[in-house]
């Protein structure tokens, strides 16, 4: 069939797209590629569709469908939708994606390359034509153009030649196969289309369940999506997937989505609305009784569809606060053994049985978790972890907060400091990093869970990186009571660096208890002095509570999601488990992951990991991810891989990698000595370099190869220094003041805080450069 033909029948609605089809993934290389192929008429594959009823066409966006039958796109979606957005100059009614990606695709009538508009580049050059504007408009008003210009039409023949295998682009015909008949159900198709598409993401049976309500439902996935913008707004993070499993399980009381086969519209609005409500009371549960009030440390994501139908079989009300707490119980288990990490539905198959009948429901749940893991009581050496990523960091934030530790400085409990948000709370190494660094500790030694308490960040600096021989002894005396209540082991001895490794076995040991303790008194119903509910996530009438105040790392990734959502891009997975395929255990939890890629099913795995040690990043790259421990990075990558394009470049920089080498490099190696000399000028750290000259971002990095990532960023284009120090939030917005006051551009992101220096502005701010980056390289964070 011509591609002229196949969006006249886009138009006309007798082609369209699946509902469980995807969105449009394709960045700006492969339109290039793709149109590139046309033009030389190279061979770009068949398309695949499935020829269906109208009545029960299953299909994706707005307008009306053909009568009869509908040809449903299977294979052949981001081609079609390419030639479709280049051919009119705007997307098919079932887009969903990033639109830049096929506007404003130029040709070169000399090079024969495809590229896209830059003003300074294209403007001054008449051989640049604008491709849907010449297909829209036709040969002749582009043949007019070139007579008529005395510096084209010397090669008028030949650049005519070229415009017409263009325009005849859309006379190329596709071979299109179908599948028809009677016995291809959606479950058939979406199986071929899965075995079609071996090479990208396949559909899940929560899509396909998708797929058939949004049949009977079209806003399905807008009701759904509400819900889940809701939870972001109380800082919860949760997918599309989940909830429908969540509902599916309310509603039928079953695991497989299989369930839902069968279940009417109305029935569903109804469900989704009850389960809302359910999740509501789960998350102000966990939160109140527990503690555990941001995604950072929610966990056992998967255990909430049975926790919402166990609510759901009881009204929504529980008996009393024994019921309450050994449900709580039962949770905590399922996030300290990874419950829910291997084969959801199995196992949500085989607990959604045990509590069908509410009698001894809870008495089933906890005997089979005995009969799972055997003895359920805690072990020191299940405080062996690393890194915030560890299952049993959620337990130590809420042992702080159940049994009420006090700040070592002000003797008042910490759970007052948490209310909402950990934005007034930080993290506290007892045993300073970089001291430990200095006696030759590796980082997973340095970042143990043992090593772990909370505090004040008034507190967290006072303390900076002294060793606890230095200030254990101090809040000791000011404030009796306060080191016990962090379980923190009172021989003196142990506080001596050099007895660093029998610490945390005593600690460890203190942690077990502490937490055994607690567990038990929730099995037994007994409420421990002062654990009475403390924090509301949900509002009574099913609103958010708004937290005030987010930490930093917080604001860092929303900013970066929302930057990803501007782009038409997916904004990735929060606080992501990836668990090991042999163990089932947790490796590490990812601040932003896209497990399928950036552009499902065409990129690798993408992992964004903030502030974590370096064997936790190898860990990931180890699973096959591309990791970026900066959002800067992250987002150059984007740019550059997803988009196709450099929006910090100006509108003449180059674009082609001749035009790098001839016009960039040899002024950025040119650069390189002047750059060390002025850096190496204010201050004792000596900088060596660690240049990148990249065709698209041309940049020397300059870093003092240390692991605390000072370095500092030259685009000889834009003639600018970025110093780059990482600093404790604090300490950076500290100089954030300073900065601004002798106006300097800056900012403050990941707390590393960022300079951009004019090369006219550097002599006049050496002094303060020079301040900033000694202090980064004597604080703690640096390492």
């Amino acid at each position: 069939m011509r591609v002229a033909t196949i969006l006249d029948s886009i138009d006309a609605g007798s082609i369209a797209l699946p509902e469980f089809q995807r969105g449009y993934v394709w960045n700006r290389e492969q339109v290039r590629s793709l149109m590139l192929s046309l033009y030389r008429k190279y061979p770009v594959g068949s398309l695949l569709v499935w020829i269906t009823p109208t009545e029960s066409a299953m299909a994706r966006g707005p307008g009306d469908l053909a009568p009869g039958v509908v040809k449903l796109l299977l294979d052949g979606q981001q081609r079609v939708t390419t030639l479709y957005g280049i051919v009119r100059g705007r997307p098919p009614k079932f887009f969903d994606g990033n639109g830049q990606a096929f506007m404003g695709l130029h040709f070169h009538l000399e090079d024969e390359v495809f590229e896209f508009y830059a003003p300074a580049k294209m403007e001054a050059d008449p051989r640049w034509i604008d491709v849907s504007a010449l297909i829209k408009s036709g040969l002749a008003s582009a043949v007019q153009r070139i007579l008529a210009d005395p510096r084209l039409n010397a090669e008028a023949q030949r650049y005519i030649n070229r415009l017409n295998a263009i325009t005849t682009i859309a006379d190329v015909d596709l071979h299109i196969e179908e599948v028809v008949g009677t016995d291809k159900t959606l479950d058939v198709v979406v199986d071929i289309f899965n075995r079609v598409n071996s090479g990208g993401t396949k559909l899940s049976k929560g899509d396909l369940a998708l797929a058939r309500l949004g049949a009977i439902w079209p806003q399905v996935r807008e009701e759904m999506k509400a819900r889940l913008t809701k939870y972001e707004q109380a800082g919860f993070y949760f997918r599309l997937e989940w909830l429908l499993r969540a509902v599916n399980a309310v509603l039928t009381g079953q695991a497989f989505f299989t369930a839902l086969e069968r279940v009417s519209s109305d029935e569903f609005k109804a469900a989704l609305q009850k389960t809302e409500r359910r999740i509501d009371s789960i998350l102000n549960l966990i939160a109140g009784r527990l503690g555990l009030d941001h995604d950072r440390v929610l966990g056992s994501r998967y255990s909430f569809p049975l926790l919402a139908r166990y609510l759901e079989l009881r009204g929504g009300q529980l008996a009393d606060h024994r019921e309450r707490d050994r449900l709580l119980y039962w949770y905590i288990h399922t996030l300290l053994w990874g419950r829910y990490s291997g084969s959801t539905e199995t196992v949500l198959a085989q607990d959604l049985n045990l509590v069908a009948k509410p009698d001894g429901a809870l008495d089933r749940l906890i005997a089979r978790l005995r009969q799972v893991r055997g003895d359920l009581r805690l072990q020191p050496g299940d405080f062996l972890g690393a890194s915030r990523g560890a299952r049993f960091y959620p337990l130590l934030y809420m042992l702080t907060r159940v049994w009420q530790a006090k700040d070592w400085k002000t003797g008042t409990p910490l759970h007052s400091h948490l209310l909402g948000s950990m934005s007034r709370l930080e993290l506290h190494h007892i045993f300073p990093r970089s001291q430990l660094k200095k006696r030759g500790l590796k980082v997973s030694e340095r970042n143990a869970l043992a090593n772990f308490t909370f505090l004040t960040k008034e507190t967290n600096l006072e303390v900076s990186d002294r060793l606890p021989t230095e200030y254990l002894p101090e809040y000791a005396k000011k404030n009796p009571g306060v080191l016990e209540s962090h379980w923190i082991p009172m021989d003196p001895k142990l506080w001596e660096v050099d007895r660093y490794v029998d610490f945390l076995a005593a600690r460890r040991d203190l942690l077990a208890k502490a937490s055994n303790e607690f567990l038990e008194s929730l099995l037994g119903g007994d409420l421990p002095a002062g654990a009475e509910d403390r924090a509301t996530v949900i509002s009574a009438d099913g609103a958010p509570v708004r937290n005030a105040a987010r930490e930093q790392e917080d604001r860092v990734i929303e900013e970066c999601r929302s930057w990803l959502q501007a782009r038409g891009l997916p904004t990735g997975d929060r606080n992501y488990e990836l668990i090991d395929p042999n163990t089932g255990e947790a490796l590490v939890t990812i601040d932003l992951a896209w497990p399928e890629g950036l552009q499902e099913g065409l990129s690798e795995p993408v992992a964004l990991l903030l502030d974590e040690p370096g064997d936790l990043q190898e860990a990931v790259a180890g699973e096959g991810y591309r990791c970026f421990t900066d959002v800067e990075a992250f987002q150059d990558f984007v740019q550059g891989h997803a988009l196709g394009s450099d929006e910090d470049e100006e509108d003449d920089a180059p674009t082609t990698r001749e035009s790098w080498s001839h016009r960039t490099e040899e002024v950025a190696l040119k650069a390189v000595d002047d750059v060390l000399a002025m850096v190496n000028a204010v201050t004792t750290t000596r900088f060596g370099v660690r240049y990148q000259l990249n065709f698209r971002k041309h940049f020397i990095g300059l870093s003092d190869g240390s692991r605390s990532r000072n370095f500092i960023y030259f685009k000889p284009r834009r003639r600018f220094l970025r110093i780059a120090p990482r600093l404790g939030a604090n300490d950076a917005t500290g100089w954030l003041t300073r900065l601004d006051a002798a106006g300097a551009k800056a900012d403050v992101r990941d707390g590393r805080l960022r300079v951009n220096v004019a090369f006219g502005d550097f002599a006049r701010l050496q002094p303060l450069l020079d301040e900033i980056v000694t202090a980064a390289t004597m604080t703690e964070h640096t390492v």
